[in-house]
């Protein structure tokens, strides 16, 4: 028997998507788990598209970046807790930021080999809630008391506890292989490229005016559910005016002059959840439900951010997508120019503005800034690590949904460890 020809990949499509609304760390969500958070955007996705009866989803993949224990398998814990059927499998995936796009391709993948016909994408992180670990000091002392003998062996070990191995582990926002931060790291590659404070906080300005007005439109009525007395993005001010962050103090970079980073041009810490519906036009034809959007293509990249060029600004810790998307480009024969809608995820307005000059650098056509995250993004929504690329796929789809017409969508988005996920979204 001959085996079987290959058979060309399906069109992945994004149905839609739900998440809760995105809150400050410490604030409304401050006792809610990942799981309750994720359950919620879930049982709204599965309400909004009717997907209760058995086997309606193919399986549910999502992650979080800061995971207590329990959270050990977060995906299947949060469909035997919600109202998908129970028998969909489930499983979890991590990335740091690029967790939730990279969800995304792992399930398109799936429905484009023809292994499965639908499956929900997602993340969940809650900085409030975050996993507290026992003093290293400690739990080697206690993993000690645990292979004595005797009693008295016991006894002898746990003698050696002090008042300060009490003190917990609290978890960093620092890179391991440099214990610098996010920030921080952010803050000299601002200074390689030459990111002005002005420029920082105009787009930080821009995030939470266009954020208020999609609000005001209405394009989140679908894709955001009410959730612990919250019905929109806690973080946003409508308010805000370059010239009122320009009032506020730097905050990272501290040790060169002239730091430009504030707490007001950077993302805050923040908790939430989304997640994103995709599925083969063929199980959205037999449920009678037109796609937003296409998934078309998808690229990663790393940088050396340890040993290469970080002074210069070429391997800065957030600078990967510099070197994915022209990458992707190239692939899929595209340029910047042949995009209607770019979403840059806002780590920090002076690593958008790295990332815009760094395309430009490698060939790319300068990005239209009307074009540039119409609807806002991270610096106004907020960003709970993982829910960050369903949050961007679901709103860039239906951005692209409602031009009513054909409509290409690029997204950029960088995450901790020197890597960036990136994807290319089609209306046709």
């Amino acid at each position: 028997m001959s085996p079987l020809a290959p058979q060309p990949p399906r069109r992945v499509a994004v149905i839609g998507g739900t998440r809760v609304p995105f809150a400050r760390s410490d604030g409304p969500y401050a006792t809610a788990s990942n799981q309750e958070m994720l359950t919620a955007a879930l049982d709204g996705l599965v309400e909004r598209y009717g997907l209760r009866e058995p086997g309606a989803v193919g399986e549910f993949v999502a992650g979080a970046v800061l995971k207590h224990s329990r959270d050990f398998n977060l995906a299947r814990e949060t469909v035997l807790g919600s109202a998908l059927d129970p028998r969909t499998p489930a499983y979890d995936i991590q990335q740091a930021c690029g967790t939730g796009l990279q969800a995304v391709i792992a399930a398109a993948n799936k429905i484009a080999l023809g292994q499965t016909e639908s499956a929900i994408a997602g993340g969940a992180d809650t900085a409030s809630d975050a996993p507290l670990g026992v003093n290293d000091r400690l739990r080697r002392i206690l993993l000690e008391a645990r292979r004595a003998k005797s009693t008295g062996g016991r006894l002898k070990a746990l003698a050696k506890v002090r008042p300060g191995h009490l003190v917990p582990d609290i978890p960093r926002n620092a890179e391991p292989r440099t214990g610098l931060s996010m920030g921080e790291h952010a803050a000299v590659t601002a200074r390689a490229w030459g990111i002005t404070r002005e420029e920082q906080d105009a787009l930080a300005a821009a995030s939470h005016r266009r954020l208020a007005a999609a609000y005001e439109r209405g394009l989140f009525q679908d894709l955001v559910i009410p959730f612990r007395g919250l019905a929109r993005d806690q973080n946003l001010r409508p308010g805000s005016t370059a010239e009122k962050l320009a009032a506020l103090k730097p905050v990272f970079g501290l040790d060169a002059p002239g730091p430009t980073m504030t707490a007001g041009n950077s993302t805050p810490l923040t908790d939430g959840a989304a997640t994103v519906l995709l599925a083969s036009e063929e199980w959205a034809e037999a449920r009678g439900v037109e796609p937003l959007a296409y998934l078309t293509a998808y690229e990663t990249a790393a940088v050396d951010f340890v040993g290469g060029d970080v002074a210069g600004g070429e391997d800065g810790l957030l600078m990967a997508p510099a070197y994915a998307v022209p990458r992707m480009l190239e692939r899929a024969g595209l340029g910047i120019g042949d995009f209607d809608l770019v979403e840059i995820h806002e780590a920090f307005a002076s690593q958008v503005l790295a990332t815009l000059a760094a395309w430009e650098k490698r060939g790319l056509a300068p990005v239209d800034r009307a074009r540039l995250n119409v609807a806002g993004s991270s610096l106004a929504t907020g960003h709970p690590f993982a829910a960050t690329g369903a949050r961007i796929v679901a709103t860039l789809a239906t951005l692209l949904a409602e031009r009513e017409g054909p409509g290409r969508g690029l997204i950029s988005v960088c995450a901790a460890g020197g890597q960036g996920v990136t994807a290319i979204l089609e209306r046709t």
